[in-house]
């Protein structure tokens, strides 16, 4: 039913009810993982079978939903481009920020968002040593192995997290990778609690990783920094802590400005 409030609210505020409806249809079928039957949709939303008749077939012309040879829908080829121009948007606007970063911490500082059930990188400023961290812009990755990821998931209900494990796997990529659900939830707690997330070598071996979430209700970010075990030290983490919580606050006004 949140789904069906969020089309109400967007309507007393204003907004348009047929595009409120059709918007949280497009975010109930991503949160199940992108593909979703008709009458799922209308148990989730609360809306009647001819309306969600209707809001797909719209979507289907228009290719932000397609439908599956099973008679389910999948998200749409158009979603795509879309997306792809939001990741630029927000990696051009947090340039700044993240070179702010690395001036203060010498290390590399990126920016990331979930996509759907995976993480991808939208923004980068690299660490001026010879040996540094690199990410490629726009691949997604299992978020439970980064810090990135536990800060993001961490923003979201336990429930949905598992939704999410289960979905897309813990694979173990190190010897310190955190592969059981129980345990990742337990982390999670203390990532709320302290603000503040942390990557052990859990995703490459000498590599650490700290992330903060960026407080917004409208987006889904974090910003990072990550460099070699040597110089990442006890000190330099706790020197980043106040950094990445001010960037990130940082962030969640230019953004929301934008």
């Amino acid at each position: 039913m949140a789904a069906e409030r969020s089309g109400t609210a967007a309507k007393s505020a204003g907004g348009v009810q047929s595009v409120g409806r059709a918007l949280d249809i497009l975010e109930l079928i991503d949160a199940a993982g992108g593909r979703m039957a008709l009458v799922e949709m209308s148990a989730k939303s609360g809306l009647p079978m001819p309306t969600i008749h209707r809001i797909v077939r719209t979507l289907v012309d228009r290719s932000y939903l397609r439908q599956l040879p099973d008679r389910r829908y999948a998200l749409g080829s158009r979603l795509i481009p879309l997306g792809n121009s939001a990741r630029d948007v927000f990696g051009s606007q947090s340039s700044a920020a993240l070179a702010s970063v690395v001036d203060q911490l010498g290390e590399t500082a990126n920016l990331a968002a979930l996509d759907g059930d995976l993480l991808v990188y939208v923004g980068q400023a690299p660490s001026p040593h010879a040996m540094r961290m690199f990410t490629q812009l726009g691949e997604h990755v299992h978020p439970h192995c980064r810090a990135a990821g536990k800060a993001l998931l961490s923003q979201l209900p336990d429930d949905q997290v598992r939704g999410i494990l289960g979905r897309v796997g813990m694979p173990s990529m190190t010897a310190t990778t955190i592969t059981d659900p129980d345990a990742f939830v337990a982390e999670l707690a203390t990532v709320r609690a302290e603000g503040i997330a942390h990557d052990r070598s859990e995703m490459e071996d000498g590599v650490v990783c700290l992330a903060a979430p960026v407080p917004s209700a409208t987006t889904q970010l974090a910003v990072s920094i990550s460099g070699p075990v040597s110089r990442m030290t006890d000190d330099l983490q706790r020197r980043a802590i106040p950094v990445l919580r001010t960037v990130a606050d940082r962030l969640a006004t230019e953004l929301a400005s934008a």
